[in-house]
C-alpha cells in the first residue's frame, strides 16, 4: 500500500496542491478542483509533457494552434503565471480560473479585466492598447480588414467583438471553458469611463465605470466552472 501511494504522488504534476486547500482559497468546491486537475493534466501534457502548462500549450488550448506569437494569449498567460517563472502550475491554474467562477467577487473580476488590457503595466488602459488587442484577435481569426475598418472597430464597436475563435475550447475534456473577455468599450463608453478626460482609464475610473455598468463584467463569469 505504501509503495502504491508513493507511486501515485510521484505521478502528480509539479506544483500540485491539495484540492481541499485550493477549494478553501478559491470559489471552487473540492470536486470542481479535482475535475480541473484532469483538465490541467490534459493541457500540461499536450506538447512538452512535463506536467506544467507552457505558453505553447496554453495558446494551443485557446486557439487550437501553438504556432506564432499572439498578444491575447500571451497576456492571459502572463496573468495566470502568478510566480512569473514562465509556466503555469496547477495551483496557479486553479487560482486564476477562480476569478471567472460565477461566485467570485466583482472586485477580483474588475481587477483582472483591468490588468488584461493594461498591456504595458502602466496602471492605465489606453486606446492604443485596446487597438493592439483588437489587431491580435483579428489576426488570429484570419480576418483581413483595412486600417480604417480597424480604427472603426476600436472607436465604435469594441463592445461587439466577441469572436467565436477567441474562446477556450477544450474539446474532449471534462470542462468547456469560454473565455470571451473583450472589454465592452466603444468610443462613447471609453469617454464615459475616462472621467478626467486625459485619454486613458485609471483603476479608480475603471472601478467606478464597472459599478455603474455591471454588465461590463458579464463575460468574466463562466457558468461551466460550477
Amino acid at each position: 500500500m505504501g509503495c502504491a501511494s508513493s507511486s501515485k504522488r510521484r505521478r502528480r504534476a509539479p506544483g500540485y496542491e491539495d484540492p481541499a486547500v485550493l477549494a478553501a482559497q478559491t470559489s471552487f468546491t473540492v470536486n470542481e478542483v479535482e475535475a480541473l486537475y484532469e483538465l490541467y493534466k490534459k493541457l500540461s501534457f499536450s506538447i512538452i509533457k512535463d506536467g506544467l502548462i507552457h505558453k505553447e500549450e496554453f495558446q494551443l488550448a485557446l486557439f487550437r494552434t501553438s504556432k506564432g506569437a499572439n498578444l491575447f494569449a500571451d497576456r492571459v498567460f502572463d496573468l495566470f503565471d502568478l510566480k512569473r517563472n514562465g509556466v503555469i502550475e496547477f495551483g496557479e491554474f486553479v487560482r486564476s480560473l477562480s476569478i471567472f467562477h460565477p461566485k467570485a467577487s466583482e472586485s477580483d473580476k474588475t481587477k483582472f479585466a483591468f490588468k488584461l488590457y493594461d498591456l504595458r503595466g502602466t496602471g492605465y488602459i489606453e486606446k492604443e492598447e485596446l487597438r493592439e488587442m483588437v489587431l491580435a484577435l483579428l489576426d488570429e481569426s484570419d480576418l483581413c480588414l483595412s486600417e480604417s475598418a480597424v480604427e472603426e472597430i476600436v472607436d465604435s464597436v469594441i463592445n461587439k467583438i466577441l469572436l467565436s475563435k477567441h474562446s477556450v475550447y477544450c474539446i474532449k475534456f471534462s470542462f468547456l471553458l469560454t473565455c470571451s473577455v473583450m472589454l465592452p468599450l466603444d468610443c462613447q463608453t471609453f469617454n464615459q469611463a475616462d472621467t478626467n478626460g486625459d485619454g486613458r482609464i485609471d483603476p479608480r475610473e475603471w472601478e467606478e465605470f464597472v459599478k455603474k455598468n455591471p454588465a461590463s463584467l458579464r463575460n468574466m463569469s463562466l457558468p461551466y466552472l460550477q
